[in-house]
């Protein structure tokens, strides 16, 4: 063996040992790729944790299938080319105050080009509670027995540990706040004692609505008599809690009043009470089959049918196929919603009108007597054929509607009332609910928002009905 060179022992310990470290390199190399994957599936879990704390929880979460892409979301912003909007000089003018510049303010310098410029505030004034302390007196009347004198301030006769109240017009604001505003109750009390320095609690906050509940009683029976009085009813209907889930919240609704019941059940039985026997309008609505047994005119709203008609084109799309049946039902729905806003906008005569709705008829019954080859198209055939009876009529009545969005529209803020609340925790507090809204609610209709600087009337509307009643 030559001097300096490993001899053949030596050499075959060297690969030994190159072969142990190959082995344990390999074997970290397994564990690390097991840490990796390990790793990534702890990342996506908490991905998935961060995007739940981000969105709606159960029940109520809006399911995945039915979001939008990014690509089909509206642009945000009003559209291109609308018109300008800007603060309205007021049409009344409570204080003139005139700021004059004699000199310099700097240097009080001779000043040159002197002008005006004229600017128009809008301020409220500083909000300080008044505190007043009531004594009223009691007597018996030979005729009439027990007599009180009253005051307009009074909302309670209680005396006492109880004998502190909030007056009509603040209690009026603490419920506009909550039911008109969408304040939880929490926040409601804070900003009543932030902006006005009221101190009211949650609980306090409660029974207040349920007495101002069973004070509005009598303008609720009132709605509900208006809305069996009405031309055309929008209905709708969406879940909600009472203490526990399985509860409903019905809303029946004109463009003059609105309805809120809050029922245990989904069944006819609640339209039909609501209602009653002898409603003579048209009854506007999806296609829940509820409203189907309702002894009425009824309509079936075309958005909804529009809809489902979008996602069996989205179904056939993804087959390649297109079907001839689905595109002759979008354009005559279409035409439909058209020419009711024709109607409304008198761009019709009677007779033109009355042959195109004639047209209309004829075009809805060749569709249904159609069997289309595609299955999605067959099952959107006989989804119109159940509704045959209640596709036109929008067409057949002034008063009707196309679509059922004014129902939703009036829904949509008792939705953002369940995300913040889940609803009522008892059936005290969901009848007071019921009340409350639909007398606030149809309170906005009477008032509008005005245009002009002057304040709704909204909340005086309020207060005859939160006054003590005179003995």
């Amino acid at each position: 063996m030559e001097a300096g060179k490993p001899s053949y022992e030596e050499l075959v310990e060297l690969v030994a040992q190159q072969a142990e470290i190959i082995r344990e390199l390999r074997q970290q190399r397994v564990e690390q790729q097991a840490l990796v994957v390990e790793l990534k599936a702890r990342v996506a879990e908490l991905e998935e944790q961060l995007q739940a704390a981000h969105r709606q929880t159960a029940p109520f979460r809006r399911r995945e299938q039915l979001k939008k892409p990014d690509a089909a979301k509206k642009t945000p912003g009003r559209p291109a080319g609308h018109a300008g909007s800007f603060r309205q000089r007021p049409e009344q003018i409570d204080q003139a105050i005139e700021v004059p510049l004699t000199g310099c303010p700097q240097c009080q310098g001779e000043l040159t080009e002197v002008r005006q410029r004229v600017q128009f505030i809008e301020e409220i004034p500083p909000i300080q509670p008044i505190r007043v302390k009531l004594t009223t007196w009691t007597g018996v009347c030979a005729r009439c027995g027990e007599v009180h004198s009253t005051h307009p301030l009074q909302t309670s006769t209680a005396i006492g540990a109880a004998g502190t109240h909030l007056g009509p017009r603040a209690q009026g604001l603490a419920l506009l706040l909550s039911h008109r505003a969408g304040l939880t109750m929490g926040r409601t009390c804070q900003t009543l004692k932030d902006l006005l320095g009221l101190r009211l609690s949650r609980g306090g906050l409660a029974q207040l609505l349920q007495r101002a509940a069973g004070r509005l009683q009598p303008f609720y029976q009132q709605i509900v008599q208006r809305i069996r009085d009405s031309d055309a009813v929008f209905a709708d209907e969406t879940s909600w809690y009472v203490g526990s889930p399985k509860w409903w919240l019905w809303i029946f609704t004109t463009p003059q009043a609105t309805l809120y019941r809050v029922e245990p059940g989904r069944g006819a039985n609640v339209v039909e009470e609501t209602l009653g026997s002898d409603f003579s309008g048209m009854l506007v609505t999806d296609c829940l089959a509820s409203y189907n047994s309702i002894n009425c005119r009824k309509h079936k709203c075309i958005a909804h049918h529009l809809r489902v008609l979008k996602e069996h084109e989205a179904a056939l799309e993804k087959q390649g196929v297109e079907s001839q049946d689905l595109l002759l039902w979008k354009v005559l729905l279409k035409d439909v919603i058209n020419t009711w806003k024709q109607r409304q906008r008198e761009e019709l005569t009677d007779v033109e009108y009355a042959l195109k709705v004639l047209q209309l008829q004829r075009g809805v019954e060749n569709l249904l007597s159609r069997a289309p080859p595609e299955p999605q198209a067959l099952a959107f055939r006989n989804r119109l054929a159940r509704q045959r009876d209640h596709l036109l009529g929008c067409l057949q009545d002034p008063a009707a509607e196309p679509t059922n969005n004014r129902a939703e529209r009036d829904l949509r803020p008792a939705v953002i009332d369940r995300k913040l609340s889940c609803g009522n925790k008892t059936i005290a507090g969901k009848s007071a609910w019921e009340i409350v809204r639909s007398v606030i609610t149809t309170l906005c209709k009477q008032h509008p928002p005005t245009t002009n600087s002057q304040p709704s009337n909204l909340l005086a509307s309020l207060l005859p009905y939160l006054r003590l009643a005179p003995h």
